[in-house]
This record gives structure tokens, C-alpha cells and sequence, in this order.
């Protein structure tokens, strides 16, 4: 999201200030008057841009550091002697887990259950979090056309 307001912010600055610049200066400038402001403006809009990267960058180091001070770290768990393994495996296992887990209750749903209507809501459910949990945003729009259109066809 801070990529796309940066993008926004600078995206093409430099060329637009350079057409309102060649309005609004002397028509008898010359072509390398003209290359010369025009490198000025594409210049002053890298620099903009490089200064919004490394706020960005700066932004995203803090909220790291800032989760890690509040949540730890894998480091932190391994001071338990024996817990701490067993929680980090755990949480290694956990998106594999779901995932198999989901992709079961698909397979049982599509092949041998007779679900009413509450049920396969509920599965719709299940599957839209743990495909926004395992693949991300990209995944639930990519899908979502597809559950709309299920529904609507089921409702009918």
C-alpha cells in the first residue's frame, strides 16, 4: 500500500512540471534550454522518489522491530528448554496443517457429503480464510468471482 501512495505521489511529477514549465516560459528557448529544465524536473522527481523508498523501507524496519518487541521472537522461544522447540515446530506446521486439513474437507464435500445449506456455508468459509491465510489477498480476489457465482447459481 505505501508503494502505490509512493507511485502516486511522484509518478511522472518530473514531465508534467516540464509541459507547464514550456507553457508558461519563453518560446524562443532553446532546445537545450528545453533538454536542460526537462532533465532538472526528471532529476528533482528520482530524487523524490529514492527519498519515498527510503521512508518506505524505514517504515516497514520499524514495524518489524516494533512486532518483535512486542510478540518476541523464535530466538526467545528457544530459551524453553523443551516448550520452546515444541512451540516453534508447532508453528512451522501450522499453515501445511490447514491447508490439508481444508483440502480434505473439499475433497469429503465434493465426493461423499450431503451437506445442507449452513454447512456449505460454513465450508465456504473455511476455505476463503485459509486461502487468504496460505496465498494472500491475490487469492480471495481471484476467487471470490467464483464463490459469487456458486452462490448465485445454488440460490436460483
Amino acid at each position: 500500500m505505501l508503494k502505490k501512495l509512493a507511485s502516486i505521489a511522484t509518478g511522472g511529477l518530473g514531465s508534467l512540471f516540464f509541459d507547464v514549465a514550456k507553457t508558461y516560459f519563453p518560446p524562443d528557448m532553446s532546445e537545450q534550454q528545453q533538454q536542460t529544465l526537462k532533465l532538472a524536473f526528471e532529476k528533482a522527481e528520482a530524487e523524490k522518489a529514492r527519498a519515498m523508498d527510503s521512508a518506505i523501507v524505514e517504515a516497514e524496519q520499524a514495524l518489524t522491530e516494533r512486532i518483535t518487541q512486542l510478540e518476541g521472537s523464535a530466538s526467545d522461544l528457544l530459551r524453553i528448554p523443551l516448550l520452546g522447540t515444541l512451540i516453534i515446530f508447532l508453528r512451522g506446521c501450522q499453515r501445511p496443517l490447514w491447508g490439508f486439513a481444508t483440502l480434505y474437507l473439499d475433497f469429503k464435500w465434493f465426493s461423499q457429503w450431503d451437506l445442507d445449506e449452513q454447512q456449505q456455508t460454513a465450508l465456504i468459509v473455511i476455505n476463503v480464510l485459509v486461502l487468504g491465510f496460505l496465498f494472500g489477498e491475490r487469492a480471495i480476489k481471484n476467487v471470490m468471482p467464483l464463490i459469487n457465482d456458486f452462490i448465485k447459481k445454488r440460490d436460483a
